[in-house]
């Protein structure tokens, strides 16, 4: 049986089944819609030959589009795409549960477009095609612009018009450069594909590409394969976001309803890791090696200014959208340690970042759906009313935290310790950060505690403060407060801390999992590493000449030609 092509049918026939239904069934049509496709996707993880390296997969489909192009609906997965759907599947009836009371106006538009966003969320995980990629990567913007725009906040039209240009800008960067290799491909072959594994191989040839680019006051001598990383940088660091491209995610987190949060949070940010992971890594290890600890320091920078910033909020949603900006921080650093431990961290926090962050959304807009308020100084105690919601809500600070025995300590530690290995002499885990990333980065970890405890100590315990109480927002009249959380509400919280505690108990069977596809993915590392160290302890081992220093070349004083102006 053909799965894949399912995962993405299913919720794109939704998402017509919802806008041509009567708008009072909307909600119940994206529910079943929903949850029929995560226990597809359930199914699919069954068929699926768990272990295996790549895409080549058991289960991949390749549909022909335009043949004479060479594009084609190539679907695949290995174990790091299945278990960001699988994420991504179970996200979704969540959101769809949780909006039942919190949207009651133009139900129709607003389940349309989430069953929208879930189809290209999927499609992203699933392409082994460029333009098949690219198409959903991109139209993921569109669903979350409207749902921004349409049921944000009071600043809603700054907030989704911000969000669409970054991302839509570092996009068109990340494509042209894609586009690059295809035509580096199609050269060197007579015939164009925008096959991912084949484009993958020509980038990794292009290290031995020299270029040169002219600028108003001088030149730069580099190699085809950094222009590639570079270009994909563009667009997924804005995606992750990475300092300093960050600035367009606190104001969307903020403006977005509560589902909008969630998927912004659990799945759209890991679109940015996870195309570093598909892209980045395998396409340009030369380059990557080179960059590598400038990414770090950047990483590292987004960690400490962003858990800075956390300390002086008093917006509780925003200052969970900047903890992102933080926690995502410790899984690029992850990736860029180039090892098996801290990619398999990496993949690892992807997912526990996704259920704990989005957990945390879905409790402070329960609250706003109660108070219609977020700022921490206008509330307090109230565990003391809604000991439910506070159970649920210091539970999942905890795990953002890393507490021990919850999911966010096993992939924040994973991601530090392959940091602090991660140097050139290390046979096991060869990298080119080192103690000293991981020390810094380390910082940031007792930032995170110091403001999220704090968080909890004004919202959750103390004196009882609701607005709209008597003197000082006090109340004394029992009935005057909103109640606990409902079963429904629970319902939606339940699954998300079940596997916070069980993924921190036992992170085992995740990382056996993605550990084959994580190796194929750093297969060419260890020996570019070296190969670095060794060109650092020997000055004289250089790029190769490029033709414009041939051309300044007494023996070569022919004129160079550079296939890069600018």
């Amino acid at each position: 049986m053909h799965w894949l092509p399912g995962l993405l049918l299913i919720p794109l026939a939704t998402a017509i089944a919802v806008v041509v239904a009567p708008a009072r069934q909307a909600k119940w049509i994206a529910l079943v819609g929903t949850l029929v496709t995560f226990v597809w996707n359930l199914l699919a993880a069954v068929a699926f030959q768990w272990g295996g390296t790549g895409l080549d997969g058991n289960l991949n489909v390749s549909i022909p589009w335009l043949p004479e192009w060479g594009i084609t609906l190539n679907m695949g997965v290995d174990s790091v795409a299945i278990l960001l759907i699988l994420l991504t599947t179970l996200l979704m009836p969540l959101c769809v549960y949780g909006s039942f009371t919190a949207v009651t106006s133009r139900e129709k538009e607003y389940y349309g477009w989430l069953m929208a966003i879930e189809t290209a969320m999927i499609g992203v995980f699933l392409a082994r095609d460029l333009i098949f990629f690219y198409t959903c990567f991109e139209f993921t913007l569109v669903p979350m612009y409207f749902l921004i725009a349409i049921y944000g906040g009071g600043n809603r039209a700054a907030a989704c018009t911000k969000f669409f240009l970054y991302t839509f800008t570092g996009s068109l960067i990340t494509l042209a450069g894609l586009i690059y290799v295809a035509w580096h491909h199609a050269r060197a072959e007579g015939a164009w594909t925008f096959d991912i594994a084949a484009l993958t191989e020509t980038a990794r040839s292009l290290a031995d590409v020299p270029v040169t680019i002219h600028y108003v006051i001088g030149s730069v001598d580099t190699t085809a394969q950094h222009l590639v990383l570079f270009a994909l940088l563009a667009g997924f660091a804005v995606k992750v976001p990475l300092f300093p491209v960050h600035t367009w995610l606190p104001l969307a987190h903020t403006e977005a309803p509560t589902a909008g949060s969630v998927i912004l949070a659990g799945v759209l940010l890991k679109l940015g890791t996870y195309g570093l992971y598909r892209f980045a890594l395998p396409m340009a290890p030369t380059a990557v090696v080179e960059w590598a600890p400038f990414i770090a320091v950047l990483s590292i920078i987004g960690i400490l200014y962003a858990a800075l910033i956390c300390w002086v909020q008093d917006d509780v949603k925003k200052l969970i959208a900047y903890s992102s900006v933080s926690h995502l921080g410790f899984c690029v650093m992850g990736l860029v340690a180039l090892n098996p431990l801290g990619v398999q961290g990496s993949v690892l926090y992807m997912i526990n970042h996704g259920l704990s962050t989005g957990a945390l959304f879905f409790c402070v807009g329960m609250i706003y759906e109660r108070f219609h308020t977020r700022d921490m100084d206008q509330m307090s105690g109230l565990a003391r009313r809604m000991p439910v919601w506070g159970f649920f809500m210091v539970f999942f600070t905890l795990a953002s935290v890393g507490l021990p025995g919850l999911n966010g300590f096993v992939s924040e530690f994973l991601c530090l310790i392959a940091a602090f290995v991660a140097t050139p002499e290390n046979p096991t885990h060869p990298g080119v950060l080192g103690p000293w990333y991981a020390a810094i980065a380390g910082v940031g970890m007792i930032f995170a505690a110091m403001y999220l405890l704090i968080m909890l100590g004004k919202v959750v315990f103390g004196q009882v403060r609701v607005p709209g109480g008597g003197h000082h927002g006090h109340h004394d009249d029992e009935h005057a407060l909103p109640t606990d959380l409902t079963p429904r509400e629970i319902g939606v919280l339940a699954p998300l801390a079940i596997l916070c505690l069980v993924l921190g108990l036992y992170p085992r069977p995740v990382t056996d999992a993605i550990a084959g596809s994580v190796n194929e993915t750093l297969a060419a590392y260890p020996m570019t590493v070296r190969e670095l160290a060794d060109r650092n302890d020997n000055p004289a081992a250089v790029l190769p000449p490029t033709d414009h220093q041939i051309a300044k070349s007494p023996d070569h004083p022919i004129p160079a030609e550079s296939p890069v102006d600018g």
